[in-house]
């Protein structure tokens, strides 16, 4: 099965159609064509009984290199890659990178496949096919080409949570030129199967995929957020920087709503700028598990010694309770 990741970290799966499949194909746009070029030569042999023997021959081959060649080229081209027999058998031909071929593929395509299909009988197009790993046949390898199938059940896609509302906007700044697609993948896996996995093996899970994307952007995970939390907020700026290329930087609601939501986290980081810094509060309470950001006191009542025992109470993990898998870090 050949991958490609999207823009939004969805694997887009291209199946390689099998060489059953394929064979079967072929035969029937071999019947097809076979049964236009009987129909063309009684045409021409019925037309062209006046002329001479050479002018016979060359109008046969003529018809031949038309028919048997030019025509299948033609059809691929204009159907994008599904003629007679793929139709059939629900196959299509398409790009390495999953778009639709062009006449340049069509015709690299056509012009192998003479040899290794019609002159060989098909041999040394069955051998190419069983030495790929990919099932391509030397005409798919020059032209950068691939047979998949199209008739293949689609997988629902898995729902990403948003992040918390306190996290919008806050990594705007955040380079992720070097994230490789493959990591873009697996956290977005993790974040739409989180629910289902054991809680301290989510956990886990969600704080190596946190660090390794932390080192590929070069800035720490932020003290206090939870890793999946991070990892949600980081996908959803991936996405949305994606939609404003997609839509020429437009201004969309969705963009809008994210432009105010980091203009009221900076204000709020503003405030807290200019009173003490108080923790985070513990992750039972119920402001933590909502989400909500925590609110510096306006008359900084309160001692540090107070303070120091809420934070280490969010801290401590009582006995016989595990990390709960989400957003909410270990009570």
């Amino acid at each position: 099965m050949s991958e490609l990741v999207t823009g939004e970290a969805v694997a887009l799966e291209l199946r390689p159609a099998r060489l059953p499949s394929r064979a079967l194909a072929v035969l029937l746009d071999l019947v097809a064509a076979m049964a236009v070029y009987v129909a063309v030569t009684i045409a021409l042999v019925a037309s062209t009984a006046s002329l001479d023997e050479a002018a016979q021959t060359a109008l046969s081959i003529a018809s031949f290199v038309l028919v048997l060649v030019g025509v299948p080229i033609a059809v691929e081209t204009l159907s994008h890659g599904r003629s007679l027999g793929k139709m059939a058998c629900g196959l299509r031909v398409v790009r390495d990178d999953g778009g639709p071929i062009r006449f340049r593929h069509a015709l690299v395509r056509g012009l192998i496949g003479v040899i290794e299909i019609l002159m060989t009988f098909g041999i040394v197009a069955c051998i190419a096919s069983f030495v790929s790993a990919r099932g391509r046949r030397l005409g798919d390898v020059f032209a950068g080409t691939l047979v998949v199938r199209e008739r293949i059940p689609v997988a629902r896609t898995g729902f990403v949570p948003p992040p918390p509302p306190w996290l919008a906007g806050r990594f705007s700044q955040l380079d992720l030129s070097a994230v490789p697609d493959g990591l873009w993948l697996a956290v977005r896996q993790y974040l739409t199967r989180m629910q289902q996995l054991d809680p301290q093996v989510g956990w886990s899970m969600a704080e190596r995929l946190a660090s390794d994307l932390a080192e590929r952007t070069g800035a720490p995970v932020p003290q206090g957020v939870p890793p999946a939390a991070y990892l949600a907020a980081v996908v959803q700026e991936r996405q949305a920087r994606e939609a404003r290329r997609a839509f020429g930087g437009g201004t969309t609601t969705a963009t809008t709503t994210t432009r105010a939501a980091a203009a009221n986290t900076s204000a709020s980081a503003g405030a807290a700028s200019a009173s003490p810094a108080v923790p985070a509060p513990p992750a039972d309470s119920p402001t933590a598990a909502a989400g909500a950001p925590v609110v510096p006191s306006e008359s900084g009542g309160g001692s540090e010694a107070a303070r120091g025992d809420r934070s280490a109470a969010s801290r401590e993990v009582p006995g016989g309770e595990r990390p709960r898998t989400g957003f909410v870090p270990p009570a």
